[in-house]
């Protein structure tokens, strides 16, 4: 587990480089940084890109090492940031919260209706009677970081039922990126379409 602090660690200081990068006060050297930036992970991307084609070639056991690498937290946020992840999304969040749903009943909280849709997460959650502040608290931070884990991509997450409904601090990916460009190039992936 060290290597996954050490992984969420780089992961926040390059959140930090990036707005350190937004405040570069001369406009062509923000703008060269940029694309340097951009050109760096463009090519990361293509990369990764034909590495899973090349894996998926091999037929049955290549989709299985693919499908694995999507579930390995640490490869799947980069697959993710390269949206290039075999899962989408809402498979994602989807999977999440049935792994939470046992340790939710024993917290006496039940997960009522869940949508995703397009990376539009909203949940109804319904908790017994005694369930106090202090228990929703931390089944909203359980359900939060199972479903942030799985799906760093996801635009929103709505989660109703719960008292105080008080945001949690989560940064969106598109907004590690910089901008909405280096955010729509990471979301469409190397090749730039769809």
């Amino acid at each position: 587990m060290a290597e996954d602090k050490s992984f969420q660690d780089r992961v926040r200081r390059i959140g930090e480089l990036v707005e350190e990068l937004e405040s570069i006060a001369d406009p062509a050297v923000r703008a060269t940084t940029k694309e340097l930036m951009q050109s760096l992970m463009d090519m990361h991307g293509a990369v990764l890109e034909r590495t899973l084609e090349v894996i998926s070639e091999t037929g049955e056991p290549g989709l299985e090492l693919i499908a694995q690498l999507g579930r390995d937290p640490i490869v799947s946020s980069v697959l993710v940031l390269y949206g290039l992840h075999p899962e989408e999304v809402d498979t994602r969040v989807l999977r999440a919260v049935e792994q939470l749903k046992p340790q939710l009943r024993k917290q006496g909280c039940e997960v009522g209706a869940l949508e995703s849709t397009e990376g539009m997460v909203r949940l109804t959650v319904h908790t017994g009677e005694h369930a106090c502040g202090s228990t929703a608290k931390t089944i909203r931070a359980n359900l939060e970081g199972a479903i942030y884990d799985a799906a760093p991509d996801i635009i929103s997450l709505t989660i109703v039922g719960l008292d105080g409904q008080v945001a949690s601090g989560f940064v969106a990916l598109n907004s590690l990126m910089g901008n909405s460009a280096m955010a729509e190039s990471a979301r469409l992936g190397p090749g730039g379409a769809d």
